[in-house]
């Protein structure tokens, strides 16, 4: 339901404040925007695509923090489903530079069943665009046709690769990209200062063995 103006949610906590109004309904407002959707793919993408099955709940965890509404508990196959469509998506990740991305989402848009629509969900969300068959569509489908359009609007906004893979070894997170800066190689400042510690060891390693000389 949308908020209401000086009532918390059920009513039992007594009447808000202005600026928790204002803070709802901004929140209700960017619930489904790009920036959003694209958020939410990164983190399901990074859960799914793990080197072990993910659990169920643990899936649904995250939508549920990306405001999803899971009303069931996901099943094995729901999970397959998502898994696959995560698999897809985080080609486009992958891609170097905006031409590949593009690319790769235009191979990836006709796997989606339906045509661009707007909803709402009956009024349980703000209007927001969907490329699934319909409201009730599979996750899979659904986390496939919401990524792509997300990405889609990012490569189109920013004319750059909406995102990257983390380039340590030892990880494999996608990220998205933000601003116009350098381009950026790692998913954390944690993973870029592990592999710049681990560069200057292995570097001081090999001088110490080109100081060594040959052995006699």
């Amino acid at each position: 339901m949308t908020p209401q103006d000086g009532y918390r949610p059920g009513g039992g906590h007594g009447p808000r404040s202005a600026q928790e109004v204002a803070a709802e309904r901004a929140d209700w407002s960017v619930r489904h925007s790009v920036a959003a959707v694209a958020a939410r793919t990164t983190a399901l993408v990074n859960v799914l695509c793990g080197p072990d099955d993910p659990a169920p709940e643990e899936v649904a965890a995250v939508l549920r923090a990306h405001g999803e509404r899971v009303a069931e508990a996901l099943s094995a196959r729901d999970v397959a489903e998502l898994r696959e469509a995560a698999r897809h998506v985080r080609e486009v990740f992958a891609a170097e530079d905006a031409d590949g991305a593009a690319a790769r989402v235009n191979a990836l848009l006709p796997l989606n069943a339906g045509v661009l629509r707007l909803t709402s969900h009956g009024g349980a969300s703000p209007w927001h665009p969907h490329l699934d068959g319909d409201d009730d569509a599979p996750w899979g489908e659904w986390l496939l046709a919401s990524s792509c359009l997300a990405l889609t609007v990012l490569i189109w906004d920013h004319q750059r690769a909406p995102g990257g893979v983390c380039a340590s070894p030892v990880c494999g997170r996608v990220f998205l990209t933000r601003g116009s800066g350098p381009v950026r190689r790692y998913c954390s400042r944690r993973c870029a200062t592990r592999e710049r510690v681990a560069a200057h060891r292995r570097a001081k390693r090999d001088e110490a063995a080109e100081g060594a000389g040959p052995a006699v």
